[in-house]
This record gives structure tokens, C-alpha cells and sequence, in this order.
């Protein structure tokens, strides 16, 4: 009798030790569990503050290079959002400048893009008066 008396008792005891040793092995996975989905939402958060920073850039993407290629020549490559008679704007702030338009290329397809040589008799024009021209006409 005392023999089954001392194996019940060992028996239990193991099953206690077991019932420990598995809740403590659940209790490591819900919290490592929950780090990952915190962890995951950080993410979800984060991309979702990048992808708005992304669509409120898109609206001031303006680009505009000025090359002096020789004395009173210039190459100009213009590239920004389209719409809003960005072309028309651009060669009206040329003439105002006495500027003249040798050779053109310019794409509406994703955005305005716009690459030209362009002369002008003023010949104390520089890049830097150019591209205000130009970053004007555009914001018009």
C-alpha cells in the first residue's frame, strides 16, 4: 500500500511539474507572440506614415537643370506634376526673358517633362536667373 501511496505521490508531482513547465512555455509564447503582432503593427504604422509623406512629396516634385552648354546657350530639362498649362507657362516666361526655343521634346505620359535648348540675347543671363524663370512659370 505504501508503495502505490509513493507512486501516486511521484506521479503527481511530475504531473505538477509538468502543468508548471507548460504554462510557463505558453505564457514565453504569448508573450513573444505579442511582441511580433506590437512589432507588426509598428510596421503596418510606419508604412502607412511613409506612403503618406510619399503622396504629400508627389505634389512638390519639382525638378529643373540648367547646363550652360556656351555663351547665351542653354540645355533645360524640366520635369514636375502635369497639368495646369506647364508648357504654355514656360515658353511665355522664355519670350519674357527674350529667350528663344531651338529644340524641344516634351512628355505629358506620368508627369510633365520638358527637354529643350534654348538660346537667348541677353548674354549676362545666367543658370541660376533661368531656373527661377522657370520654378516660377511652374508654380503659376
Amino acid at each position: 500500500m505504501a508503495c502505490k501511496v509513493h507512486k501516486s505521490l511521484s506521479l503527481r508531482r511530475r504531473l505538477h511539474i509538468l502543468r508548471f513547465l507548460t504554462n510557463s512555455k505558453n505564457n514565453k509564447l504569448k508573450v513573444a507572440l505579442e511582441n511580433v503582432k506590437r512589432k507588426y503593427e509598428n510596421l503596418i504604422a510606419t508604412k502607412r506614415d511613409y506612403i503618406s509623406l510619399l503622396n504629400n512629396n508627389i505634389d512638390d516634385n519639382k525638378d529643373v537643370k540648367i547646363v550652360k552648354i556656351s555663351e547665351g546657350t542653354f540645355m533645360v530639362r524640366v520635369t514636375c506634376e502635369k497639368g495646369g498649362g506647364k508648357l504654355v507657362a514656360i515658353l511665355e516666361a522664355f519670350e519674357e526673358i527674350s529667350m528663344n526655343v531651338e529644340e524641344a521634346k516634351v512628355s505629358c505620359e506620368n508627369e510633365f517633362s520638358m527637354e529643350a535648348i534654348i538660346v537667348t540675347e541677353d548674354q549676362t543671363l545666367d543658370v541660376t536667373d533661368v531656373t527661377e524663370v522657370i520654378l516660377k512659370a511652374i508654380e503659376k
